[in-house]
C-alpha cells in the first residue's frame, strides 16, 4: 500500500510549531485516512467547533491544509476516501470527518464511549459534539485480538485492507489508539498523541517544557502515558529497519517519515 504522510494542520505553539501528522492510504479498496486533522468546517466555525481548547494549541487553520484540498490536489476525489481509522477524538484528530460523509470511521469503543457517552464531567468539557453532528457511519472495535509486536490486543480491520491495524494505547484519552500500517516494505506505526515530541523515542533530545506540561495537563491516565512513552522508546531503540514510528504532532518525524516516502 502507498503511504502519502500530509501535514492537516498547524499549530503555533509556543515552543516550535506543530503538524498534525495525516497518513492517507491508497488500497485496493480506494482511499483510507489515520486521522483528520482539521477540516473546513473548523475554518468557517472555529468558537463553536474547537472551543477554548483552540488558545492551548493555536491551529492556524488554512484551507489548503485540510486532508480534503490535499487530496484532491492529489488527483483524488473527497469520495475516493472509503474509511478512516480514528487515533482518538481530540478536535484536532477529527475536524475533516465532515469533510468525508461518505467514509466509515473506525475508533477504539472505549473512545465512543469517552467522546460520545461521556460518563465523566471531563470527558464531557473536552470533547465537541459539533465535530459529529453530521452523523458519520462509525464502526465501534472492541477489546481483544492478535499479538503485534508487543501489543497484546491488536485488531487488523480487515474491511479496510489486510495491514492496517489498529492498536488500543490508552492514556492520553480513555480509548486512544495507535494505527499500524503494512506499506510492503515497512511497517508505519501512527502513533497519535502516545507522544508529543521525538526526544521520547531517542532519550537524548530535550523535550520542550511547555510540551510535557501540555501533555501532562490533558492526560486521561499519566501511568498510562508514561507507559505508553517506555513501550514506544523501546521500540524505537531495537532500530527495526522494517519499522518506523511517527506520531501527530512532532515535526522532525513527520519531515522524515515524508522524505524517506519520496
Amino acid at each position: 500500500m502507498k503511504v502519502h504522510h500530509l501535514n492537516c494542520g498547524t499549530l503555533a505553539t509556543p515552543t516550535a510549531p506543530l503538524v498534525c501528522h495525516v497518513l492517507l492510504v491508497e488500497t485496493g479498496n480506494g482511499l483510507a485516512l489515520v486521522d483528520t486533522g482539521f477540516g473546513l468546517a473548523d475554518i468557517a466555525d472555529p468558537v463553536r467547533r474547537l472551543g477554548a481548547a483552540r488558545h492551548l494549541v493555536r491551529p492556524v487553520l488554512r484551507a489548503e491544509e485540510t486532508a480534503v484540498r490535499q487530496i484532491e490536489r492529489l488527483g483524488f476525489r473527497r469520495d475516493d476516501v472509503r474509511h478512516i481509522v480514528i487515533t482518538h477524538f481530540d478536535s484536532d484528530h477529527i475536524g475533516g470527518l465532515a469533510d468525508f460523509p461518505a467514509a466509515t470511521v473506525h475508533v477504539t469503543a472505549a473512545e465512543a464511549l469517552g467522546a460520545l457517552r461521556p460518563p465523566t464531567r471531563r470527558e464531557r468539557a473536552r470533547f465537541r459534539a459539533a465535530q459529529w453532528e453530521h452523523g458519520p457511519k462509525l464502526v465501534e472495535h472492541g477489546p481483544g485480538g492478535e499479538s503485534w509486536r508487543g501489543f497484546a490486543a491488536a485488531r487488523e480491520l480487515d474491511a479496510i485492507a489486510p495491514g492496517i491495524v489498529l492498536l488500543p494505547l490508552p492514556g492520553h484519552t480513555r480509548g486512544h489508539a495507535a494505527v499500524a500500517v503494512d506499506t510492503g516494505t515497512r511497517w508505519i506505526l501512527h502513533a497519535g498523541d502516545a507522544f508529543y515530541h521525538h526526544g521520547t523515542l531517542d532519550g537524548r533530545t530535550p523535550v520542550p517544557l511547555a510540551l510535557r506540561a501540555m501533555e501532562t495537563f490533558v492526560a486521561w491516565d499519566r501511568a498510562a502515558v508514561r507507559a505508553n512513552h517506555a513501550r514506544l522508546a523501546g521500540l524505537h531503540h531495537r532500530a527495526d529497519p522494517g519499522l518506523t514510528v511517527v506520531c501527530a504532532h512532532d515535526r522532525v518525524l513527520y519531515e522524515r517519515a515524508r522524505a524517506a516516502a519520496d
